[in-house]
């Protein structure tokens, strides 16, 4: 146990040290995701010191369950592709341009269209893909604008972090959690739409109030030209693969489809029609500029925490904390805030997919209002996103995104900010869960 233990310890303390100061290395021009080598390499200890059988783990990784990481990552990545070959393909930059085009030289006009289109976008597509897209976008506005860019760049981030609680399919840390509890997909939405929408007006209601007197200010009225899509009949396959792929993980209970066969399918049809519109016009290189920006860092990294976990369980380590956290849950209100809190903290202390495969294993001892708590704890995995940049992946590289296009804005930033937004977003989805639960 000891070992364990000290090992988890380590893992956490290099993992928090990588992210913040060297996620990724550039080898020749390459740039090479670094984050996930001390959990690897915590793994790997584990294993050859015999802490986690390895039959233990070759079942976990073949089981025909919802549990299976390898089928939980064959879920994200499949969205992943959906999502970012519409990105690829201009979608997200037309829509971006033309609501930048329509608001003119009001700043509140185009802080509600941002809202409006992030927020739809989030639900239906990547927050993490959405964030990457539209900042850019907000930086390169605000600086010919000459307007203060910081107002909608935390709408951006705070919103996009909040509305994709909605669908389960909305972040990774969703996909895993909803997965391992077998929760279907329009149950998972039954559920997760009033604590979305509560915390969705909350944090609105605060960003305005934060920032009122900066949207306030006129801006200068420039031209920006609508981005202009090239392949129109690829968007709309897109568009309608993503739509069909919504409508069918809605259904897959009924029709008895496993989620992550139904986005692997859509995933593969989707590569296909790309493959193929390439080979007879040989235009642009599509297809592999969405596998290239796949997030093939996130499957070492899933794997390696998933081994980790399986060892802290192997030892009775889970049980022992589900035990500390049980001992403060002793009615549904007080079982979902302590998920809320702990959830949250955790995701700033080893980050919010870690987080998500340790709290399963904390769930499942958990016999007492264990719905709330993994609700709660799905909650806290999105909104600890915007506690610290350490609370997502997404964190880091927007904070370097933001380097990238000379806008000032320090670490300690983005925590006041987060500590001023995140407990009334707790506050809101508390309520939200405490109503429909």
């Amino acid at each position: 146990m000891i070992l364990t233990i000290c090992v988890f310890i380590l893992v956490v303390i290099l993992l928090i040290l990588t992210i913040l100061f060297k996620p990724s290395i550039n080898i020749k021009g390459h740039k090479i995701d670094i984050f996930y080598i001390a959990p690897l390499i915590g793994a790997l200890i584990l294993i050859a010191f015999k802490k986690v059988p390895v039959n233990e783990i070759i079942k976990a990784f073949t089981s025909d369950s919802n549990v299976n990481p390898i089928k939980i990552l064959i879920l994200f990545m499949s969205i992943s592709i959906l999502s970012i070959s519409l990105d690829e393909l201009g979608f997200f930059k037309m829509l971006a341009s033309k609501a930048i085009k329509k608001c003119k030289n009001n700043q509140f006009s185009l802080f509600f269209t941002l809202y409006f289109l992030i927020s739809v976008l989030t639900i239906f597509t990547s927050n993490d893909i959405v964030i990457l897209t539209f900042t850019p976008f907000i930086c390169y506005f605000a600086k010919n604008a000459k307007i203060n860019p910081i107002p909608f760049l935390i709408m951006e981030f705070v919103n996009a972090n909040t509305y994709s609680m909605l669908l389960s399919i909305g972040n990774p840390t969703n996909i895993y959690l909803s997965q391992f509890f077998d929760i279907s997909f329009i149950y998972y939405l039954k559920i997760m739409i009033l604590p979305t929408l509560f915390s969705g007006i909350i944090s609105l209601l605060i960003l305005l109030a934060l920032f009122y007197k900066e949207l306030k200010k006129p801006m200068q009225a420039i031209n920006i030209n609508t981005y202009e899509i090239k392949h129109n009949a690829l968007v709309i396959i897109n568009l309608i693969s993503l739509i069909i792929t919504t409508v069918l993980l809605v259904i897959s209970n009924y029709i008895n489809i496993q989620m992550w066969i139904i986005c692997f399918i859509s995933a593969c049809s989707l590569t296909l029609v790309l493959f193929v519109y390439e080979v007879i016009y040989k235009k642009d290189k599509i297809l592999f500029n969405v596998y290239k920006r796949l997030p093939y860092s996130l499957i070492p990294f899933v794997l390696s925490m998933f081994i980790i976990v399986l060892s802290l369980e192997y030892s009775g380590i889970t049980i022992e904390f589900a035990n500390f956290l049980s001992n403060l849950s002793y009615s549904k209100e007080t079982t979902s805030l302590t998920y809320l809190i702990a959830s949250t903290l955790a995701d700033n202390f080893i980050n919010n997919i870690p987080m998500s495969v340790l709290f399963s294993s904390i769930l499942s001892n958990v016999n007492q209002y264990r719905e709330i708590a993994i609700y709660s704890t799905i909650v806290g995995s999105n909104v600890g996103a915007y506690l610290t940049p350490i609370g997502a992946l997404a964190g880091i590289m927007w904070i370097s995104l933001l380097k990238k296009y000379e806008v000032k804005f320090e670490f300690i930033s983005f925590v006041t900010y987060g500590i001023i937004v995140v407990p009334f977003v707790i506050l809101a989805a508390f309520i939200g869960l405490i109503i429909v639960l």
